[in-house]
C-alpha cells in the first residue's frame, strides 16, 4: 500500500519518480480502509528536503499512510517559501485536538542553545506532553530526540569540541527488539551534530538499541512514553553530508576556519568522489519496523489513542 500525499506536494513527484508507491488523497478516499495517520513536526530549515526524506522511508511499507505536515505555531521559517508552508503545513495549535498513530519530531540546527532558550521551547514542551494523550508512538530524531530525553528524563546534553561528522559504525545492542528486526550485528549511520548525550545519564526506564564507542548512544527506546529516540540521521540522502560539508567549507573560507572531512563517507576520503550510501537498507528496516509496530498496536478507533 502507498503513502497518501497531496498531489501538489513536491514529495509526490519525487517519490513517484523513484518508484515509491504514492497515492493522491482523492484516490485514497475511495478505499475502504483506515490509513495510519503519521505527523511530521518539521523543525529543519530545509523543509522540502526533510519532507522527502521521511516520506520516502515511511512510504516504503505495505500500509496506507496519511502524511500530515506540522509546524510550530509562531515560529517563521526563512528557508522555505511562505506559499509552501501555507499550503501544506498546519500549526500545532490547529491540530492539537486531533489524534495521530505516529509523530516524528525532527532535529533542528539549534544545538548550541540551552533547551529553555529556544524561542519555541514552551510550545515544544506542550507538544511533547500532548504526545502522551494524542499520539500512539513518537519518534524523536537528533535534537528532537535529545529534547524529549531532556523533557521526560532530565538527560543532559554536552557540547563537543568539534563536530561529530561522518558515517559511523554502530553496534546492534538489542537484536531481539522488534524495531531492529532484520538488522545486522552492526550498521553504518550518518552523524552530524555538535552535542552528545552520555550512556551513563540514561535512566533505567529506557533501553539503548544502537550505540557506538565513538559517537555514543544512537537509538533509544522509551516504552513508558511510547517513544523512540534516534540521535543521528538514518533519514539522510546519499548526498546530504556532502551538502553540509560544502556549506561548512564555504562558510569557513569567510571565517578563516578549517573544516573536517566527514569520516567514512567519501571513497578514499576524496571529496570529489561520489559518496556511497551504506545505510539505506537499515534506514528502511528501522522505519518499516516502527510503522509495523504502530499498525500492530494502535487502536482501530483513532479516538481511543491515549485513553
Amino acid at each position: 500500500m502507498p503513502i497518501r500525499l497531496p498531489a501538489s506536494l513536491p514529495a509526490f513527484d519525487v517519490l513517484t519518480r523513484e518508484g515509491v508507491m504514492v497515492m493522491a488523497e482523492d484516490q485514497a478516499a475511495r478505499q475502504d480502509i483506515r490509513p495510519l495517520r503519521i505527523g511530521l513536526l518539521n523543525l529543519m530549515p530545509k523543509k522540502i528536503q526533510t519532507e522527502n526524506q521521511f516520506a520516502r522511508l515511511i512510504g516504503a511499507t505495505p500500509l496506507q499512510i496519511e502524511f500530515n505536515l506540522i509546524r510550530m505555531s509562531e515560529h517563521q521559517t526563512r528557508n522555505t517559501a511562505a506559499e509552501h508552508m501555507a499550503e501544506f503545513y498546519h500549526p500545532f495549535q490547529e491540530v492539537k485536538d486531533q489524534k495521530f498513530d505516529g509523530l516524528i519530531i525532527t532535529g533542528a540546527p539549534i544545538e548550541h542553545l540551552p533547551y529553555e532558550e529556544v524561542t519555541y521551547w514552551d510550545e515544544l514542551t506542550e507538544v511533547m506532553d500532548w504526545t502522551q494523550t494524542n499520539v500512539h508512538s513518537t519518534f524523536g530524531v537528533c535534537w528532537g530526540g535529545m529534547a524529549m530525553l531532556h523533557h521526560f528524563h532530565c538527560v543532559p546534553k554536552y557540547l563537543l569540541d568539534g563536530k561529530l561528522f561522518g558515517c559511523f559504525r554502530h553496534t546492534n545492542l538489542a537484536p531481539n527488539s522488534p524495531y531492529l528486526r532484520g538488522f545486522s550485528d552492526d550498521c553504518f549511520v550518518p552523524v552530524s551534530r555538535w552535542t552528545e548525550i552520555h550512556g551513563e545519564d540514561l535512566p533505567p526506564a529506557v533501553t539503548q538499541l544502537l550505540g557506538s564507542e565513538e559517537t555514543g548512544p544512537c537509538l533509544i527506546e522509551d516504552p513508558g512514553h511510547r517513544a523512540l529516540y534516534m540521535l543521528n540521521h538514518f533519514e539522510y540522502d546519499s548526498g546530504t553530508l556532502k551538502e553540509e560539508y560544502d556549506r561548512d567549507r564555504a562558510q569557513s573560507q569567510v571565517a578563516g576556519q578549517e573544516i573536517q572531512l566527514p569520516r567514512n563517507y567519501f571513497p578514499a576520503d576524496d571529496p570529489e568522489s561520489t559518496p556511497l550510501n551504506r545505510w539505506r537498507s537499515h534506514a528502511h528496516l528501522l522505519y518499516g519496523n516502527w510503522i509495523n509496530q504502530i499498525y500492530q498496536s494502535t487502536p482501530y478507533d483513532r479516538d481511543l489513542i491515549g485513553s
